[in-house]
C-alpha cells in the first residue's frame, strides 16, 4: 500500500498523517483514512494519539508500543516485570502519577526512568523532572497496562498518605486554621485521641519495618514522615500540613520536652512499651526550622547489643582481635566511622562481653542510648557542667575497670581518655574519622602528644555498614573482566574457578532485593612500627602501608571480600568504600 502523507479533507484543507500515524499505516494496522480520523480527534478532544487508539482498539496495545519503539527509537519493556520502588511513587505523587501519564520505574544515579506509553508526551517528563530534581528519560511500555499501573499505583501512594488510622479517624482529625499562632496548642490538643493513634502507629510500624530512625518534617505546603530502613529514606505518610504543629507536640509531649520552646533545640527520650516483656527507646531530637519543629526519633532497640558479635558482619581474624583487644586489662579501643555507621553497636557488644559480676565498667554518654543493667552509664549534660571530661574524672574516682566514653570531641577529653588508659583502664571510645590510619593523625592534631598514643592504643576499628543481599532471590551478576579489575579485584581472583558475584533482584521476601546490614570493618591493632612510624612524625599514608605488611584488610578489601563472598553487591561496596 503507498502511503499517502497528505490528502485533501472535505473542507480542502490538507491534512497531515505525520508521527506515529504514519508508522502504523506503513506497518498496514491502520488505513490512511483511519490514521486521520484518530489524529483528529486526538486534536479536538486535546489527548495523547496513543491513548486514542487504544481506546478505540484500533490497534493492538502491543502493536502499538512495538511501532512506537521503532518510530521513535525508544526502548520497550514489559511492564509486568518491573518491580515498582514505592519511595519513587511516593516522590512523584498519586496527584502527579495521574496527570503526566508516566509511571516511575527506578533511578540510576540523577537519572530517573519512567514508563511511558507515548514519547512524544514531554510535558510529563518535564513535570516530574521538575517535581523530582532528575533528568527524566522514557521507556515505552503497552498503554493498556500503564493505565492500570498508574491506578493502582497512585491509589497506593494516596492511601499510604492517609495510614494513620480509620477512616472514622481522618474524620475526627480537626484541621488547624493555616495562619493560626502555633502558640495556641495546647497540651490536650496535643493529647487528641486520633493524634495519639497516629504517632503510636507510626513508631510501631517503625519498629516492626526495622526502622532506625523516624523524621517528622514540615514545610511551606507538605509535611512528610520517613522512615530510615537499611540505611535509606523513604517516606511512609503525608499528612495534612496543618496537623504538623499538634504532631509534633505529641512526640513532646511523650519525651517530656518543654511544650512551649519551639525556639531552640531540644533533647529528649521516650519509653514505648510494646509488649508485656519488651520496651523500646526512643532518642528524640527536635531542630527549629523555617517551617517548624522538625523532630527525628532514633530507635534504640536493647537487643542489637545482645546480637553477639558473630552478627555483626567481623572476617574471622577481626573478630579474633577485637576479641583478643578486650580480654587485655589496660590500653584504649577506638572505633570510628560516619554517623550511622554502627559504632554504637560494635562498642556495647563489646561491653556485653566484658559485662560480668567481677568487672566495675563506667560509661559518659550524649545521651545514653542502649540501656545495659550491670553498667553505670552517665548521660552528659554540658548545660550543668556535666562534659565527657567532667565525667571521665569523677568515673577515675569510683575504682572503674572499664570505662567507654561515647565520643572524643576535644584535647581535654583526649588526655584524660588516655591518661585512664596508661594507668590500668580499659578504655573504649569512638572518633569521626574515615579509616583507621587517619585517626591517628586526628588526635594528633588535637594535641595529643605521639609517644602518649604509642603506649596507649591497642585497637582501632574503622566501620561502614553495607545492606545485604537477599538470600532467596540474589542471582549472579554479569561484569566483564576489565571492570572487575578496575574495582579493585586481582586478576587470580576473577580468574578462580567458582568466582561469582551477584546482584539485588526484589521478592515477597525482602526489600527491593536487600534484608539486612552488615558491618564492613578495617580493624587494625596499634604495633610498636606503628609506633615508630608516628614517633618519627609519619602521616597516614605511612601507617596504612605498615598496616598493609602487616595483613590489615582496609575497608575496600573488606568489602570486596563480602561481594565475592555473595553477602553484598558491589553497588553496595561502592556506596559505602571508594575504590582505588
Amino acid at each position: 500500500m503507498a502511503l499517502n502523507p497528505q490528502a485533501q479533507t472535505p473542507g480542502g484543507s490538507v491534512q497531515f498523517i505525520g508521527g506515529l500515524a504514519r508508522r502504523l499505516v506503513a506497518d498496514r494496522l491502520l488505513s490512511e483514512e483511519q490514521a486521520r480520523d484518530l489524529q483528529a480527534k486526538a486534536l479536538r478532544s486535546n489527548m495523547p494519539i496513543v491513548s486514542v487508539i487504544v481506546e478505540g482498539r484500533s490497534v493492538p496495545a502491543l502493536k502499538l508500543a512495538e511501532a512506537a519503539s521503532q518510530e521513535f527509537g525508544v526502548p520497550l519493556i514489559d511492564l509486568g516485570s518491573v518491580s515498582l520502588d514505592p519511595v519513587l511513587l511516593a516522590e512523584v505523587g498519586d496527584k502527579l502519577l495521574r496527570k503526566s501519564h508516566a509511571l516511575p520505574l527506578f533511578k540510576r544515579g540523577r537519572r530517573l526512568f519512567l514508563a511511558v506509553s507515548d514519547p512524544t508526551n514531554l510535558q510529563a517528563l518535564d513535570e516530574i523532572k521538575f517535581a523530582t530534581g532528575l533528568t527524566t528519560e522514557a521507556i515505552l511500555v503497552e498503554e493498556d497496562k500503564l493505565a492500570k499501573a498508574i491506578e493502582t499505583a497512585a491509589s497506593q501512594v494516596e492511601s499510604a498518605s492517609l495510614n494513620f488510622g480509620s477512616e472514622e479517624e481522618l474524620a475526627n482529625l480537626e484541621v488547624l486554621d493555616t495562619d493560626a499562632d502555633p502558640g495556641d496548642v495546647t497540651k490536650s490538643d496535643a493529647d487528641d485521641a486520633p493524634i495519639v493513634k497516629f504517632v503510636n502507629k507510626i513508631m510501631v510500624d517503625a519498629i516492626n519495618q526495622g526502622a532506625s530512625d523516624i523524621h517528622f518534617e514540615p514545610y511551606e505546603k507538605i509535611f512528610r514522615i520517613r522512615y530510615r530502613k537499611d540505611g535509606e529514606m523513604r517516606i511512609v505518610a503525608s499528612p495534612p500540613q496543618q496537623l504538623a504543629v499538634r504532631i509534633a507536640a505529641r512526640v513532646k509531649v511523650m519525651s517530656r520536652l518543654d511544650l512551649a520552646e519551639r525556639r531552640v533545640p531540644q533533647d529528649g527520650r521516650i519509653k514505648l512499651q510494646v509488649s508485656r516483656n519488651k520496651a523500646i527507646d526512643f532518642r528524640v531530637s527536635t531542630c527549629p526550622t523555617l517551617w517548624g519543629e522538625k523532630i527525628v526519633c532514633r530507635i534504640l532497640d536493647p537487643t542489637q547489643a545482645k546480637l553477639g558479635i558473630d552478627a555483626l558482619g567481623y572476617e574471622e581474624h577481626q573478630r579474633s582481635h577485637y576479641v583478643s583487644a578486650l580480654e587485655k586489662p589496660q590500653g584504649m579501643i577506638l572505633v570510628t566511622g560516619p554517623t550511622g555507621s554502627g559504632k554504637t553497636v560494635s562498642l556495647y557488644t563489646g561491653l556485653n562481653i566484658l559485662n560480668t559480676e567481677d568487672v566495675n565498667i563506667s560509661t559518659a554518654e550524649d545521651p545514653a542510648e542502649i540501656n545495659l543493667p550491670g553498667i553505670n552509664q552517665v548521660n552528659v549534660n554540658p548545660r550543668v557542667g556535666l562534659t565527657f571530661a567532667s565525667a571521665l574524672k569523677a568515673f577515675l574516682r569510683q575504682d572503674p575497670d572499664v570505662i567507654m566514653v561515647g565520643e572524643i570531641r576535644d584535647l581535654e577529653t583526649a588526655e584524660i581518655a588516655i591518661k585512664a588508659a596508661q594507668t590500668g583502664h580499659l578504655v573504649l571510645s569512638t572518633l569521626h574519622t574515615n579509616d583507621a590510619p587517619q585517626t591517628i593523625v586526628r588526635l594528633m592534631n588535637m594535641g595529643v602528644p605521639a609517644y602518649n598514643l604509642a603506649s596507649t592504643l591497642t585497637l582501632i576499628i574503622a566501620q561502614r555498614l553495607a545492606r545485604k543481599l537477599c538470600p532467596v532471590c540474589k542471582k549472579p551478576a554479569d561484569i566483564p573482566r576489565p571492570e572487575l579489575l578496575k574495582e579493585g579485584f586481582t586478576a587470580a581472583e576473577v580468574d578462580a574457578p567458582g568466582f561469582k558475584l551477584y546482584r539485588a533482584v526484589g521478592c515477597d521476601q525482602c526489600d527491593r532485593g536487600y534484608k539486612g546490614r552488615t558491618g564492613v570493618y578495617e580493624v587494625m591493632p596499634f604495633s610498636e612500627a606503628m609506633g615508630r612510624i608516628i614517633m618519627e612524625g609519619g602521616s597516614a599514608m605511612e601507617i596504612a602501608d605498615q598496616a598493609r605488611k602487616e595483613g590489615v584488610s582496609d575497608l575496600r578489601t573488606s568489602a570486596l571480600l563480602k561481594v565475592r563472598n555473595g553477602v553484598i553487591d558491589l553497588l553496595e561496596a561502592n556506596r559505602v568504600t571508594v575504590a582505588d
